[in-house]
């Protein structure tokens, strides 16, 4: 509770009377608690977890050869890692993704903010976008190998696809939601298309824009983990796949947990570009709703 209540008879009534509790009292130091019980359980969840899993491993409560102990995996990283046979493949799935993502982020954008702002332009093209949004997009592979051939085209163009609905549908949504009276202010003041654009729709849809953008950024390394899988010859979905079918299951799970650091800091990349461009925005992590 923020403040305390107490209740105090008084003739003819009851009065509430309110006192200050400690977030109002100490604000910074009740953060800094919050902040550290936080990071904290961020941090005990995951490790109870992988303790669990080594406990399992080692008194042979699973099969270690289906399942290494994590010490396991961590040794054959560490290994892979220090012969430089890990790295080619991060690269390779790093560069797919990064490249993917820069295209479809901004073709969404654009459109989104076009069909966003244009009901004529909004008419003509949603309805086919909407029927190309929920065709998987691991179904259009095989459309980008017969554009692009088995290269590396073919794999960026999956995910800039993957990429630039999640965008697309974001900004469009955030456009239609700006309140027309911040429109019709802009207008009263005799702003320019450009004025309008860049001191009302983008201020006010930014936000949102930005959280499609982090949704997208982990969506991409799960679809090019996918591709890799099925048509390259790296890459870390590669690696994944090629470890399982030669039943080197310690190799597989270093893939990964691989997969998973990547997915991890690109979002949180994301996460922190957004919060730098849009300082007026609320955060979504680190201060207190409660």
């Amino acid at each position: 509770m923020s403040t305390a209540v107490k209740e105090t008879p008084q003739e003819g009534g009851t009065v509430l009377v309110r006192r200050p509790g400690p977030r109002e009292l100490h604000p910074v130091r009740t953060h800094r608690r919050r902040r550290a019980l936080e990071l904290a359980l961020a941090v005990a969840v995951p490790l109870v977890l992988v303790l669990l899993w080594q406990l399992a491993a080692a008194r042979s409560w699973i099969d270690d050869r289906v399942y290494p102990a994590p010490s396991t995996i961590l040794a054959d990283g560490w290994d892979r890692a220090a012969d430089g046979h890990l790295w080619p493949d991060v690269w390779a799935t790093l560069k797919r993704v990064l490249g993917g993502y820069a295209i479809g982020t901004v073709a969404g954008y654009a459109l989104g903010l076009l069909m966003g702002s244009l009901s004529l332009v909004r008419a003509a093209l949603e309805p086919l976008l909407d029927a190309l949004y929920v065709v998987p997009k691991l179904a259009l592979l095989p459309v980008f190998l017969n554009m692009f051939g088995l290269g590396e085209g073919s794999q960026i163009a999956l995910v800039a696809a993957t990429v630039f609905f999640f965008v697309w549908i974001s900004t469009m949504a955030a456009v239609l939601a700006v309140p027309l009276g911040h429109r019709d202010a802009g207008q009263v003041f005799g702003a320019s298309p450009w004025q309008m654009f860049r001191h009302v729709l983008l201020p006010a849809s930014l936000p949102a824009v930005l959280v499609g953008a982090r949704i997208a950024a982990g969506v991409a390394v799960l679809v090019i983990v996918a591709s890799e899988q099925i048509a390259a010859a790296d890459g870390l979905g590669h690696l994944i796949f090629d470890s399982r079918a030669l039943f080197q299951n310690d190799v597989m799970f270093v893939g990964i947990v691989c997969v998973a650091v990547l997915g991890v800091v690109f979002s949180e990349v994301v996460r922190i570009a957004g919060r730098l461009l849009t300082p007026w925005a609320p955060r979504d992590r680190g201060r207190s709703q409660s």
